[in-house]
């Protein structure tokens, strides 16, 4: 009996620490003026190890870090592929909208920033920025947010094409 009441603790113990304790997702760590959202596992390993924020709320304003295009093993450089590493990088922008309570209609800014030369680019500028409108109009439906569109000569990830960043009105409830 006593090695049982002795078990019992020590076990209790072990299955609360880290190793044995499971995350859920989203996660919200409380910051000023509001808190940082976290989606998930990999967002988690991101903002661990760089020290990057998926999204961060303060007030009403909700600030989405940006989400790389670029090409995945594969895939190429022609327009169809393009469009659909887009829609990938559309598909992660909506999740971290999502785990943050709000969805595409409630962006009210896009920043892009775009290698305009280099290999892995698709197409002249204003065939890209058609394509990516394109993409972008099966995930906003209401009025287009403002957008700016900024040319630069290299993204952190190797091989982006571009990197796209989001503001989000979404009221407190």
């Amino acid at each position: 009996m006593t090695v049982r009441r002795l078990l019992l603790p020590a076990l209790c113990a072990l299955l609360a620490t880290p190793a044995f304790a499971r995350e859920t997702y989203p996660k919200r760590i409380p910051a000023p003026g509001g808190e940082v959202i976290i989606p998930s596992a990999g967002h988690q390993k991101a903002y661990d190890e760089i020290k990057y924020a998926p999204a961060r709320r303060v007030g009403d304003t909700l600030y989405v870090s940006g989400a790389i295009v670029g090409r995945a093993k594969g895939e190429g450089t022609d327009p169809e592929s393009f469009k659909k590493q887009v829609r990938r990088t559309f598909n992660a922008l909506d999740a971290v909208l999502k785990a943050s309570g709000a969805s595409f209609d409630d962006v009210v800014m896009i920043n892009s920033f775009h290698v305009w030369e280099g290999p892995d680019q698709p197409a002249p500028r204003w065939e890209q920025i058609n394509m990516i409108n394109a993409v972008k109009s099966e995930f906003i439906k209401g009025p287009n947010p403002a957008w700016t569109a900024v040319g630069t000569t290299g993204l952190l990830a190797p091989g982006g094409i571009v990197e796209i960043q989001l503001i989000a009105h979404v009221p407190t409830k």
